[in-house]
């Protein structure tokens, strides 16, 4: 079995990569992070326009382009070569699977489209006070019947400052978790924007003081343990470029800087390291692309250990090479001045992203061994 893109989705990274390359270079990311609401709001439209970066995984009856999660995650790849930052993460893949796993067909109809066209940006209200996403409780409580409003506060919401959806996982009085549509907009729900290590990835903080909610299914146990693989796999494909962009950017220093009359490239020992270097990332890239390709297939059963493996392995993988980058960089790899710093804070940042790397092995060895849940 092949895992890797076909000619058609290489040419979709081609067509992404060269976008990125004129609309998104050092200077554009740090100005799109600078201000609200933390990317380049006209590059996105012209991704979502020209491209149909949200639109791709979206079914075509509610206004998508009727692909796979492995195209968005191509698209998502190159994102993270560029250390772009864009909504498609929180709204085009973890939103927008939400909805559809949800099998409520009037909010789909209602929402999606707006999502796969860009012109709405929906977020997940899911993590728990501890950072956790867990499929089986939350810290927002759901009161009602015929009625109902959430009560709590979710952290590490992406997107969530200034999203026009929320999605909220909270827990019901039966016991379960259930999924709510809540207005942004209203008077009861708290919105505050939260500095993230890595200054691409837009969080906020949102807090729900009996706020009127529409629910969308109130058993989400289900859905939630689908949507944590698929979000974990998403990560990866930036993990991936990221760790490529490290890469290409330490090969490209070390055929530049000059030291002892020859560049520092050389080396024999520098040479084994960028070897290494280049081992973590396709090692990384092979368990990324195998897990999207299990994300992308229908109620694949080999999706839970696939999506542990990528997450584990690229979130080290990541580090490892982020760390390499900073020390084959020498001294101005510390600067604000220099990418390196960014490549570095998002390596950790996406590391702890939807589950650490020891907590996708442990969810990795259950699977294995068949016992527990995931």
């Amino acid at each position: 079995m092949t895992f890797a893109p076909t000619e058609e989705q290489n040419e979709l990274a081609v067509i992404v990569r060269r976008l990125l390359e004129r609309r998104s270079d050092s200077g554009a990311v740090r100005a799109a992070v600078a201000r609200a609401p933390g990317y380049d709001t006209a590059l996105w439209r012209t991704l979502c326009e020209q491209v149909g970066a949200a639109a791709l995984a979206v079914p075509e009856c509610y206004g998508g382009a009727g692909f796979t999660l492995f195209e968005t995650h191509v698209v998502l790849e190159q994102l993270g070569a560029a250390l772009t930052p864009s909504p498609l993460l929180g709204s085009g893949v973890l939103a927008a699977r939400a909805l559809l796993l949800s099998g409520d067909g009037a909010a789909c109809e209602r929402l999606l489209p707006g999502v796969a066209e860009g012109t709405s940006v929906a977020a997940v209200c899911w993590a728990g006070e501890d950072g956790h996403w867990r499929s089986d409780r939350s810290d927002v409580r759901a009161t009602g019947g015929s009625a109902w409003s959430l009560t709590g506060t979710t952290p590490l919401v992406l997107d969530g400052a200034d999203a026009d959806v929320l999605l909220v996982v909270a827990r019901t009085g039966q016991g379960q978790v259930g999924l709510f549509e809540v207005d942004p907009d209203d008077d009861r729900v708290r919105r505050t924007p939260t500095p993230a290590m890595d200054p691409t990835l837009s969080l906020a903080r949102i807090e729900f003081d009996g706020s009127p909610a529409t629910p969308l299914t109130l058993d989400a146990s289900g859905l939630l343990g689908t949507l944590h693989d698929i979000a974990a796999v998403a990560v990866t494909a930036l993990q991936v470029g990221t760790a490529q962009r490290a890469l290409d950017m330490t090969v490209a220093y070390s055929r530049e800087r000059v030291q002892f009359g020859r560049p520092i490239g050389s080396f024999q020992a520098l040479k084994h390291r960028m070897a290494d270097m280049l081992v973590e990332v396709e090692t990384a890239r092979s368990a990324s692309w195998a897990a999207a390709r299990a994300a992308a297939a229908e109620d694949d059963p080999e999706l839970p250990a696939r999506a542990a493996l990528a997450k584990a392995w690229c979130s080290e993988a990541l580090n490892k090479v982020a760390a390499e980058t900073v020390q084959l960089h020498g001294g101005i790899a510390i600067t604000w001045e220099h990418d390196a710093q960014l490549v570095f804070k998002r390596a950790h940042a996406l590391s702890q992203l939807f589950g650490q790397p020891h907590e996708h092995r442990q969810r990795l060895f259950r699977q294995v061994i068949g016992a527990g849940p995931r």
